[in-house]
């Protein structure tokens, strides 16, 4: 499988597992507990896999910046938190960031 695939699954596993990390209610609850354990377990093994054809600082970048877009939207629709303008302005240049990294940099390849 092609290294972004997997670090696709990795990433759609760890924003899982950090809305249950959330839902979990500081490991008090089971099912979110669990979920949260599989989908971090589950999340490092694809985002190892995809460090086998994708550099580590391109992988992270990526990791990191559609991570905090995704967990900041999830928490605004499902647990109501708010985002104020400097949150979305700062959230706008972290996809800047990560839209550079994937077109233009030549360290992607």
């Amino acid at each position: 499988m092609n290294g972004y695939a997997w670090l696709g699954i990795a990433i759609l596993c760890e924003v899982i597992a950090t809305t249950a990390l959330k839902a979990s209610e500081g490991f008090t609850r089971l099912v979110p507990s669990i979920i949260t354990s599989a989908g971090y377990f589950v999340a490092f093994y694809c985002m190892a896999q995809s460090m086998k054809t994708v550099p580590v600082g391109i992988s992270y970048a990526i990791w990191s910046g559609i991570g905090i877009v995704l967990i900041t939207l999830l928490a605004w629709v499902i647990f109501k938190q708010k985002l104020d303008l400097p949150a979305v302005l700062g959230m706008g240049l972290i996809l800047a960031g990560v839209l550079v990294i994937n077109l233009y940099s030549k360290a992607t390849v």
